[in-house]
């Protein structure tokens, strides 16, 4: 299975930082993202890569190469105007003939990946993504109430609600790229919301493990301190 890492990202959340290095090639101790994240893919029985790049693109290519040093095949497109989380795989039309992996260029997971693409292969409908079942405290007390008459009907005191947040993971059938307009800014939000109108189906995978997001400055800098206690996992294995 192909995998696409999405690398063309402007890094706005991590500045100044970002307007000397792509964010992908943020340091996580010793190492740059993108060089855990292909060790990952790696790991996990991916040898066949591209990168989609846009600002400082010419950098993770020359970081990269053609991926001979991890055991890996990698080539890369380039965007000439910001086309958005899903956009540059109009590019890929031609290769992307098989199910295939798209992720983000700037996160760190220990997801089992290749249970991520057995469940993705053994149902029938053409989208996974993978998510992190996470809880969000609230620190007031919520009221649940009828729309129109506005009469109580349950009150919670600081409840912690659970939601599943997309982790920047997807696992792909050829058909999705149907959905992707030609040379147009194009976001997983617009994938998912076009697929909602139609009734088309989709599925998640619940990841329970860790999960960082090196373009959120607090995750970045959780990275950097365990890191620092030597606690940083060795993603992947």
């Amino acid at each position: 299975m192909k995998a696409v890492i999405q690398a063309g990202g402007q890094g706005a959340r991590l500045r100044p930082y970002t307007l000397v290095l792509p964010k992908p090639m943020m340091p996580v101790g010793d190492l740059p993202v993108i060089e855990l994240l292909l060790g990952w893919l790696k790991r996990n029985g991916i040898e066949e890569v591209t990168v989609t790049t846009g600002h400082l693109g010419s950098l993770i290519q020359a970081l990269c190469g053609d991926g001979s040093q991890w055991g890996l095949k990698i080539s890369y497109t380039a965007e000439d105007k910001p086309m958005g989380t899903l956009g540059a795989l109009d590019m890929l039309r031609d290769e992307l003939t098989e199910p295939f992996l798209v992720l983000n260029g700037d996160l760190l997971t220990d997801l089992d990946l290749r249970a991520f693409r057995r469940f993705h292969l053994n149902h029938q409908d053409p989208l996974t993504v993978a998510v992190k079942a996470t809880p969000v405290p609230i620190n007031m007390g919520v009221f649940e109430f009828d729309d129109k008459t506005g009469q109580i009907e349950d009150f919670r005191e600081k409840p912690v609600l659970n939601y599943n947040f997309n982790m920047g993971i997807y696992c792909m059938d050829p058909s999705i790229l149907e959905r992707i307009p030609t040379g147009l800014s194009f976001g997983f939000d617009d994938l998912i919301y076009s697929m909602l109108d139609d009734n088309a189906s989709a599925r998640v995978f619940v990841h329970e493990g860790e999960f960082l997001d090196i373009g959120r400055p607090e995750d970045y800098k959780k990275a950097q301190s365990m890191v620092a206690e030597g606690r940083l996992p060795n993603f992947g294995t």
